[in-house]
């Protein structure tokens, strides 16, 4: 017998002893369990030695396996057999074999192969399952290894902290993507922000220049397919075919809407994308839409400020001189009677006009932003000079945007400051462009104005001045005028009240109207708020009080409002609350709105308040709802009636998610607290059926009504107090032409 050689055991599988005992068992004799592959190499064997004729039998069988063999029997020694049991997959391929070896007993001849596997098959074929779940095991575990290497880039790059250069993040993003899926070139493009953002590897021959060659295909692709394409070659320039494989993934907004595209390009040499690839893409493709919409305003385009703050820090970094950039303070002129005399739907039609054109507008590594509603910065990588006269093109460019609309014009300029970018604190660089701004519109808008230090005095005045004195002489002339605007119900859970909101307007002595951000605001800073609030009621009641009995019927409400600063006047709601009483108008058709910060900001004043006017039969109205959490901590002490959501989050539940979920939780809190709810700066039809769609009771806007003058709001009256049901009522605008026709 030949000298036995020494088992090594795989180290991939586990011990196969328990099979062993268990074939031992069902057949006495077999002195030897062994396991080898479809190569003849040995994987496991019971005994810790081996006779080097057995390794042979097995390599030279093996080449002579037959598709219906289940095994055969051979002599291995005058006293032993071996049985050779071929293992399949579950295709019938050959995928190993188990080899028993028995020894005679006496003069006994040994059994045949038939005989001997009749008696070890239970035991073979649980053998069996066990390595094909084995070899499947040691499939999900490589399969598991790659995910976790999957798992782990999606996390580092999830935990990214903001660096010095505020593009870092997506950079970062895209270089991780493509050398974790071993593209040798990646591409970051979205066509509305344009942002286009390249990485290559150094070591790789393949050209950058194939994503300016196949961009617009990759893009369109994703755009009609709405899912990730791979494609080993893409027509190029002139018919050539660019070699490469390339994998597009789209950035989808989340309205669904694809924005852009993820390419990753690997050589032709390398292996194609799989599903895993492709599901890992879409993972990062979401992680950067993410990035992108915390870094941009959806409405232009533009970065936001602290994205813009953050990618100028960036500049500053990379060692650009301060000197050689220069800031730019856009404010769009009258941006509010746009907002007024046409929707805001219109005014945000403006903004994104603005945003398209500032980014067609500028020159490489400049930056835009809009930093509040209709302001915007810019800092440009040039003098002062320069800077200026780039803000003359963007001063005419805005100019083009002006319109027809119907019988009205609607009119866009710009107001533009200019100040270098000096080393320093960047807010006080933003103050300067900010101040030459103001100066710009003191000197009658439409212009662009470079920074000096004179400016700020200039613009001191004008506010402290000019405004607080025209709207002293407004009050003092009766160049006041109460505006009503229409709140209708557009849920049918609610009783049909038809509520009017009253607003302020003020005329110059030139009879144009005057901004209520140019008047409210200077009241606010002179402490006039008190003597406005008094006048509002004073005029309300006056022209409230012949229509008294229609209000007691309990149809009608109208809305007055009260600034925080009146609230904390001394007998300011003494004076007010007896004026009510003594008006002789039923409390019940009345209703005292506070924004939510002067009712949070004044809260022992305005709970007080509010109770004497609860009390009383007064309705009390919060408005701005949402935009202070802190409110939320006081909303069940306060004996508030009616909850008016903010219109920032009401104008964006289209095609913003997170202000859709904000509109859907305050309606469903005040449902829960049995508070009514309105719905401010309902500009659309889709927009009212999206909020009703939500919960909210009432809508307020150019949807529902346009502000029309008080007096004849009251002319009309009777219609809105005597038709039912609410909901089918005319607009004020349907009112004001009817009565226009007669």
């Amino acid at each position: 017998m030949p000298a036995a050689l020494p088992v090594e055991q795989s180290t991939d599988l586990e011990s196969l002893d328990s099979y062993a005992r268990l074939i031992k068992a069902l057949l006495p004799r077999a002195a030897l369990v062994a396991l080898f592959d479809r190569q003849g190499q040995m994987r496991w064997s019971s005994e810790s030695t081996v006779g080097p004729d057995l390794l042979q039998l097995v390599e030279e069988n093996l080449a002579n396996v037959r598709a219906e063999d289940k095994g055969i029997m051979r002599e291995l020694h005058k006293d032993e057999a071996a049985y050779l049991n071929w293992l399949r997959d579950p295709k019938g391929a050959l995928s190993g074999v188990i080899v028993i070896v028995v020894r005679r007993a006496g003069s006994v001849e040994h059994r045949g192969f038939g005989f001997v596997h009749s008696l070890v098959r239970p035991a073979l074929e649980c053998l069996a399952r066990e390595l094909e779940l084995h070899n499947d095991m040691g499939a999900l575990q490589n399969a598991l290894s790659a995910r976790d290497q999957d798992v782990q880039l999606l996390l580092d790059v999830s935990q990214q902290r903001d660096v010095a250069d505020g593009a870092n993040d997506l950079r970062t993003l895209l270089q991780s993507a493509a050398t974790h899926l071993g593209a040798a070139v990646g591409a970051l493009i979205v066509p509305d922000k344009s942002l286009v953002l390249i990485w290559a590897d150094p070591q790789s021959e393949l050209d950058r220049g194939i994503v300016a060659r196949t961009h617009r295909q990759i893009l369109t692709l994703v755009q009609s397919r709405r899912e990730s394409v791979i494609a080993n070659r893409l027509a190029g320039v002139d018919g050539e075919r660019n070699q490469a494989r390339i994998m597009g993934t789209p950035l989808r907004h989340a309205s669904g809407r694809v924005v852009g595209v993820l390419a990753l390009y690997r050589s032709p040499a390398a292996p194609g994308y799989s599903a895993r690839d492709t599901q890992l893409g879409e993972l990062l493709a979401r992680r950067a839409v993410a990035l992108i919409e915390s870094s941009y305003d959806a409405t232009s385009g533009l970065l936001s400020r602290p994205a813009f703050e953050q990618r100028l820090r960036g500049e500053r970094a990379q060692g650009a001189a301060p000197a050689s950039w220069s800031l730019l303070y856009v404010d769009v002129d009258q941006l509010h009677a746009v907002n007024e005399n046409f929707g805001m739907h219109m005014g945000d039609r403006v903004i994104a006009q603005l945003g398209e054109l500032i980014r067609s507008k500028l020159p490489p590594r400049g930056l835009g932003s809009r930093i509040a509603g209709d302001r915007f910065a810019i800092a440009v990588p040039s003098k002062v000079e320069a800077a200026a006269e780039f803000g003359e093109v963007l001063r005419s460019g805005a100019e083009q945007l002006s319109s027809e609309q119907g019988a009205a014009r609607l009119f866009v300029s710009l107001s533009i400051g200019v100040a270098p970018l000096e080393e320093g604190d960047l807010a006080h660089c933003l103050a300067e462009a900010e101040s030459a701004c103001k100066a710009a519109k003191d000197r009658g808008r439409n212009r662009v104005e470079l920074y000096q230090e004179a400016d700020a005095s200039i613009v001191r005045r004008f506010t402290d001045i000019s405004a607080a004195g025209d709207l002293r002489a407004a009050i003092a002339e009766n160049r006041l005028r109460l505006d009503a605007q229409l709140i209708l119900p557009i849920s049918d859970t609610v009783t049909h009240q038809v509520h009017f909101e009253l607003l302020l307007r003020m005329f110059g002595e030139d009879g144009q109207t005057v901004g209520p951000d140019r008047f409210l605001s200077a009241a606010h800073r002179y402490q006039l708020m008190p003597k406005i609030d008094r006048w509002v009621l004073s005029e309300a009641i006056r022209l409230l009080q012949p229509h008294a009995s229609e209000l007691a019927a309990g149809k009608l409400v109208f809305t007055v409002n009260i600034s925080g600063q009146s609230l904390l006047e001394s007998g300011f709601c003494d004076a007010y609350v007896a004026a009510i009483e003594s008006s002789g108008l039923p409390p019940e058709g009345l209703c005292i709105e506070l924004t939510e910060s002067a009712a949070v900001g004044n809260i022992e004043q305005a709970e007080l308040f509010m109770r004497r006017l609860r009390a009383m039969g007064v309705g009390v109205a919060l408005d701005d709802f949402g935009t202070g959490l802190s409110s939320l901590a006081y909303l069940r002490s306060l004996p508030v009636t009616m909850l008016k959501i903010d219109g920032s989050f009401v104008r964006d539940v289209v095609r913003d998610p997170r202000s859709e979920s904000m509109v859907q939780a305050i309606a469903a809190l005040a449902r829960s607290m049995s508070l009514v709810t309105v719905a401010e700066y309902v500009e659309t039809e889709e927009l009212r059926d999206r909020i009703a769609s939500l919960g909210v009771d009432y809508g307020q806007g150019f949807a529902i009504g346009r502000p029309t003058p008080l007096t004849d709001v009251l002319a009309d009256l009777s219609i809105y107090s005597s038709a039912t049901p609410v909901t089918q009522l005319p607009t004020s605008d349907e009112t004001a032409r009817s009565r226009r026709m007669h």
